[in-house]
């Protein structure tokens, strides 16, 4: 079991007031500021908020995003997890996944959480946070729209800027809606008629159907059937379709 004294002793300077001490119910400071120097996320900066604070930070918003369709998935526990161990190694970050743990049972006021950052935090780590978030929605494979509208919203409270976050978005989020596109439906469709028009597109643009024409029209078809499959799958990832 963690010694949690050391904790305590460490002291949070502006994380341990406001909102973020109030959820995360204790202090966390010696424990990383004991981390090495070199694993950490961030760099070092002469702006007040110190390394103990941007960890505390790291775990409030690395709960609102794992609890952002309203279930905490294996694959974000991993992910961050992995994180953790990476960053802080595996001692630490049994510890803290032990707070983080604790902290996935609060109501978090996302809101002032994330005013007390964006005025405390540089702009730099801002930026390294949000991508290290896209990149816990990302854990099982597709950023979903409640997750996209939850990390939106922590963008807007981070004051980071709309270019800034349509830079991160890009890296990680497809629009859905061009996967029904591709398979000429609307979003509103039902997983029947999802099915219906993905054999439909396979069968006429499968490779097969146009062997006896030349390469172009061949490498064409190809092309095209694996934009279906692919749109399928996704699809299917996002409705949890078998």
């Amino acid at each position: 079991m963690a010694n949690y004294s050391k904790w305590i002793a460490g002291g949070l300077g502006w994380a341990f007031g406001g909102p973020i001490g109030g959820i995360v119910g204790f202090a966390i400071g010696s424990l990383l500021d004991g981390a090495s120097q070199d694993n950490r996320l961030g760099q070092e900066t002469t702006h007040p908020s110190g390394r103990g604070d941007f960890n505390v930070s790291l775990l409030v918003l690395s709960a609102a995003v794992m609890k952002a369709n309203g279930k905490v998935k294996k694959s974000e526990l991993e992910y961050v997890k992995q994180f953790l161990i990476g960053q802080f190694g595996a001692q630490n970050a049994k510890e803290l996944l032990i707070a983080l743990r604790d902290i996935l049972d609060k109501p978090i006021p996302l809101n002032e959480v994330t005013a007390q950052i964006s005025m405390n935090m540089a702009a730099p780590m801002r930026l390294q946070l949000m991508q290290y978030l896209f990149g816990i929605a990302k854990a099982d494979g597709i950023v979903d729209q409640s997750e996209l509208d939850l990390l939106q919203q922590i963008s807007n409270g981070l004051r980071i800027s709309p270019a800034d976050f349509n830079s991160l978005k890009s890296m990680f989020y497809v629009d859905s809606a061009t996967h029904y596109d591709v398979l000429n439906l609307k979003k509103t469709a039902n997983e029947t008629e999802i099915k219906k028009a993905y054999r439909k597109l396979a069968v006429e643009y499968h490779p097969d159907k146009v062997a006896n024409l030349g390469e172009e029209y061949q490498k064409a078809a190809k092309e095209k059937f694996q934009k279906v499959q692919e749109a399928y799958e996704q699809i299917k990832l996002e409705r949890g379709i078998k």
